[in-house]
């Protein structure tokens, strides 16, 4: 919208804006607005939940907003970046309004309204993008028939939504793996010359997870919820989506999908199909290291960050490799 306006602006100043504001706007309306978010309950089932009982929770719904509004404000208007935002709202929302009930949404009515959204990524990504896939680590490029697409990405946005939803349960852990993941991506993004208008938007919604975490650092002061924790899974499926490799997902999200991911297989093979598997692993991973190897919240947090990194480098290093 400003591009309008100011005409003149460097592109260079007009990011750096960009990123001021949307970390500020953040910081700012989160210390604002924090008293007037639900409180959290405590989790029964969860390890040390109990100590979260009384928090404001919810506050992804802050963090996204602003990252709504500052990319409205700071990127050329594009109808399909539009209905990613569009639909990113609607994921916070449907988030926000289980934080914000006093009776806990059920799984199969989240699950449905995460398939929802998932199709509607994979026909706006079909229809502004097509069906091109590129294995970058292999230097391999081809093109999927429009219904396979398809179902993959819907399995794909609907994995990421949960398991990073799965993934949150301890101060500042999720927020830090998908800032992570994204600037991971951001990276790829200029390694492979992608859409720079979403390679920036990367950018945007890392500092608003940025301002999310001056409250979040252990001890926190108040926590996303589901609010934010599913919007952070969509928009990481769109954006490695956008690089054109949505293989590299694998490496990007190593630690989201193996901390949030194990359980819903652990449960789905236990209630679909009666099989009991991982019987000595507690999920997610992050509940098993603190129960079971006595890490600190902080631990959890350093070493999981440390690992994601690791293998976002090996990504990163391995497609730039490829390209030459």
């Amino acid at each position: 919208m400003l591009h309008w306006l100011f005409p003149e602006m460097s592109g260079s100043l007009m990011a750096l804006c960009g990123i001021l504001t949307a970390f500020t706007m953040t910081v700012i309306a989160t210390a604002k607005l924090a008293p007037y978010l639900p409180k959290d309950g405590g989790r029964a089932f969860a390890y040390d939940g109990k100590l979260s009982a009384g928090k404001p929770r919810g506050a992804g719904i802050i963090f996204v907003l602003a990252f709504v509004v500052a990319t409205l404000f700071f990127l050329p208007l594009q109808a399909e970046l539009i209905i990613y935002l569009i639909l990113i709202v609607i994921s916070m929302l449907t988030g926000y309004l289980d934080d914000a009930s006093s009776t806990p949404w059920g799984e199969y009515k989240k699950g449905f309204l995460d398939l929802c959204v998932a199709v509607m990524v994979a026909f706006n990504y079909i229809k502004h993008n097509g069906c091109d896939v590129d294995l970058a680590i292999l230097g391999v490029s081809f093109t999927m028939p429009a219904w396979i697409f398809a179902i993959l990405t819907v399995i794909l946005v609907w994995t990421s939504v949960n398991v990073t939803n799965c993934a949150d349960g301890v101060d500042g852990l999720s927020g830090t793996l998908a800032i992570i993941s994204i600037l991971s991506i951001y990276a790829l993004d200029l390694l492979r010359e992608c859409d720079e208008h979403f390679a920036y938007m990367n950018l945007l919604f890392c500092v608003t997870i940025l301002g999310y975490l001056w409250f979040n650092a252990t001890p926190s002061k108040l926590m996303m919820g589901d609010a934010g924790s599913r919007a952070m899974g969509l928009f990481i499926s769109i954006a490695i989506l956008k690089t054109g490799a949505p293989f590299l997902y694998v490496l990007v999200a190593l630690v989201l999908i193996l901390d949030g991911g194990l359980g819903l297989i652990k449960v789905s093979l236990i209630r679909f199909l009666k099989i009991h598997i991982m019987k000595n692993i507690r999920t997610p991973l992050h509940d098993h290291v603190r129960k079971l190897w006595n890490w600190s919240n902080t631990q959890t947090v350093y070493r999981f960050a440390i690992i994601q990194i690791i293998a976002s480098v090996i990504a990163i290093y391995a497609v730039a490799c490829r390209m030459g």
